[in-house]
């Protein structure tokens, strides 16, 4: 049986990546490995995680969360630091 741990290593993801992706796409934390998992797959994939995550910084600066903004731009660092090799993700704002 794989455990949470397995599948974010599996899906080479963090547990806040993750949550961005769940709560972005308003589905729960495992379908949004899977979901992400698939979409760092391409180019294409990673710049759409890139923009749900930083929509999900909008948001939360919108409602005054600077808590969960900053969980958030920490997030996407470290999303954009693992896929180096992909100019969709460039630097994080």
């Amino acid at each position: 049986m794989l455990t949470w741990v397995d599948c974010l290593s599996l899906a080479e993801l963090t547990a806040d990546e993750v949550r961005a992706i769940a709560e972005h796409e308003h589905i729960s934390e495992m379908a949004a490995v899977e979901l992400g998992a698939f979409l760092c797959q391409d180019s294409a994939g990673v710049k759409h995680v890139k923009a749900m995550i930083l929509d999900d910084i909008a948001g939360a600066i919108k409602r005054g969360d600077h808590v969960r903004a900053a969980t958030l731009k920490l997030a996407l660092r470290h999303f954009c630091q693992t896929h180096p090799n992909n100019p969709e993700c460039g630097k994080p704002n």
